[in-house]
């Protein structure tokens, strides 16, 4: 080789030298998987150069057998993992080995707490790659050419894993890549034969590129006995080389099915369902879909990455193509090969195809039916509801077509359990409907607390009726688009009159409207005390423990959405809410004695503290206390 040229040392980015210190001393005990994340890295280098080939085999140079090869040195204690894949140049080797280039970076960073068994978790969610050959290494080099450049521009790339890195210009005659690992004195159980052949057959037997591993043959004489000077290496392929996805499901075990899992999300913790199917017809394609175990922390990122691998007859296209599925299911990992696309199929291509959207629907159904299966495992469901609810719950806005389906999906908090763990289906809640009950009630608040001690669910709790307890920022506009489930429509309780059907008896009806028209007399003070505060004033027989709380007109924005939309610098026009008062609390009947003065102090008090207990913001807290100091001192 060429005597290095152009030699320049630089700085590794902040973030990479933060996740090389936590992944050399947090993954310690996880070390073997170096030999997975180089070679996932090198079979993707071989299926982008296959993809780019389809439009130049020049890029080949000759060269179209595309491999991975893997060799060792005991003595100098050395792995070798190489390629002859696309290769980079010398600006792709400073941006993709000195730099993390992914969304996220800063919230994975965050989240990092020292305890190394936790950020192993930590490091796993945001994925290894590249670095984490300095578990097992304190020495590496990179060698690589990108395919199609002349043999004088390779470069090679060196660092001991501590705080820089060096880059140069090497003549390198082969393209691709290939990596030396200088193992540390404790990891040289790896530079050995058996060793390395057990862990590629462990993490990557379903990779398609074949791996291979040399060996050494001597012929043998008449006697069977050795030729001494015979021998000669040869290239033993140690994988099964075949694309999993094609293979029959009968013959896949869990274990190929978790590893082949970890290659295509480049993550570390195992999936908690998959689904693989066949589809022959009108439309033939392959689907393998998993949902994952945790979420990345770029899930709610504009630019994270998202979609299926996608494969056109088993050649590799894209990494992320997420025209197959909705946003909603942006979590979805898994590959799709099909017949139905040309080869020189784009991202622009992919829009404009109809056969795209007939796949997208057919895989979109795959995926609520695979999560409708693991609903049934009660704890595995809700460790993917935690981890991914949020997203779910943008289902009915974007996908009206299955709507019902993401509906049977949803998790709830409610006055059943109290508690803030969204446990509890729409099934469930209409399973234990009272007699008599038509409606599906619920409250959106800020909060878990704010939800669950609000003034409104005090009549719901006397007559035992359960309230969806809504505190997520989106739900909201979940249900907003969310009108019905199993023929029973929704209803805010903080909104517009109360209407608890048949659960109310004749009686009670009577006895409120009887309450309502004696104390019209007091209504009226009320609302010329409090002037164009409020739209209106009126008696409720919703409040048992406390004197007063605030409703807003049926239709009208939450006052959760309204912040929300404020926060985002989207002007809103005043909306002035309806108070209503319980005649029988000891305030209603103190205001109902009073005069003056102390008659408008007290109005105002009972407006504002219902606007606080809803979760409102006063326009002049100031006000507020000056008038409760002076009734406490009165």
């Amino acid at each position: 080789m060429t005597t290095a040229t152009h030699e320049e040392t630089l700085g590794f980015q902040t973030e990479v030298k933060q996740l090389l210190h936590l992944m050399i001393h947090s993954l310690y005990s996880n070390r073997e998987i170096f030999l997975r994340e180089m070679i996932s890295n090198a079979a993707d280098a071989c299926d982008k150069l296959r993809y780019a080939a389809l439009d130049n085999d020049a890029l080949y140079e000759g060269d179209s057998e595309l491999r991975i090869e893997i060799e060792h040195d005991p003595a100098a204690g050395t792995v070798t993992v190489r390629d002859n894949g696309i290769g980079m140049n010398r600006d792709e080797v400073i941006e993709n080995l000195g730099t993390i280039a992914r969304s996220g970076t800063a919230e994975f960073l965050k989240q990092l707490s020292g305890e190394q068994q936790k950020d192993a978790k930590l490091i796993g969610q945001f994925g290894v790659g590249f670095y984490s050959g300095f578990i097992v290494a304190d020495d590496i080099t990179v060698r690589t050419r990108k395919a199609g450049t002349p043999v004088g521009e390779g470069v090679e790339w060196h660092s001991k894993g501590e705080g820089e890195f060096t880059v140069a210009d090497v003549e390198r005659p082969a393209h691709g890549t290939e990596i030396v690992l200088h193992l540390k004195e404790d990891a040289r159980e790896f530079a050995d034969d058996f060793r390395l052949q057990s862990l590629v057959r462990k993490y990557s037997d379903h990779i398609e590129v074949p791996v291979r591993m040399p060996r050494v043959e001597t012929d043998k004489d008449e006697d069977g006995k050795p030729v001494e000077g015979s021998e000669k290496t040869v290239w033993e392929t140690v994988n099964e080389a075949t694309a999993l996805w094609v293979r029959p499901k009968s013959e896949i075990s869990d274990d190929e099915y978790k590893a082949f899992y970890k290659h295509v999300a480049h993550d570390f913790a195992d999936p908690l369902t998959w689904s693989h199917n066949k589809v022959e017809g009108k439309l033939e394609y392959v689907s393998l879909l998993y949902v994952p175990g945790r979420a990345p922390f770029d899930l709610y990122e504009r630019d994270g990455a998202r979609g299926v691998k996608l494969y056109v007859q088993r050649v590799f296209i894209m990494d992320d193509a997420e025209q197959f599925l909705p946003l909603y299911l942006r979590f979805i990992k898994g590959v799709l090969d099909t017949r139905e696309l040309s080869l020189n199929v784009s991202r622009e291509l992919l829009q404009q195809d109809p056969k795209v959207e007939k796949i997208k629907s057919a895989l979109t159904k795959r995926a609520l039916d695979m999560l409708g299966k693991l609903a049934k495992d009660k704890e595995a469901y809700q460790g993917f509801w935690n981890a991914f609810g949020s997203v779910l719950k943008e289902g009915p806005a974007e996908d009206f077509a299955n709507r019902d389906k993401i509906a049977g999906l949803l998790r709830f908090s409610t006055t059943h359990t109290d508690s803030a763990t969204q446990d509890q289906s729409l099934a469930d809640y209409v399973g234990r409907m009272k007699e008599g009950q038509g409606k599906i009630y619920y409250i959106v608040a800020d909060s878990f607390n704010a939800a669950k001690s609000s003034p409104h669910l005090e009549i719901f709790r006397k007559k035992g009726i359960e309230v969806l307890l809504l505190h997520d920022r989106i739900d909201e506009w979940l249900m907003s688009h969310l009108t019905e489930f199993d023929g029973k429509g929704f209803v805010d309780v903080a909104k517009g009159d109360l209407d608890l059907g048949e659960v109310e008896g004749e009686e009670e009806k009577k006895a409120q409207e009887e309450t309502a028209k004696a104390k019209e007399a007091l209504v009226k003070r009320v609302k010329e005390a409090l002037g164009e505060q409020t739209q209106e004033v009126r008696v409720t027989h919703r409040l048992i423990d406390s004197p007063a709380c605030v409703v807003l007109p049926e239709h009208e924005m939450g006052y959760q959405m309204r912040r929300i939309m404020e926060a985002a610098g989207q002007p809103l026009p005043e909306v002035k809410p309806i108070l209503e008062l319980n005649p029988a609390h000891p305030l209603v009947e103190r205001l109902e004695s009073a005069d003056g003065d102390a008659f408008t102090d007290l109005a105002h008090v009972l407006l504002d503290q219902a606007i606080i207990a809803e979760g409102g913001h006063l326009d002049d807290p100031a006000a507020y206390v000056k008038r409760l100091n002076a009734l406490l001192s009165a």
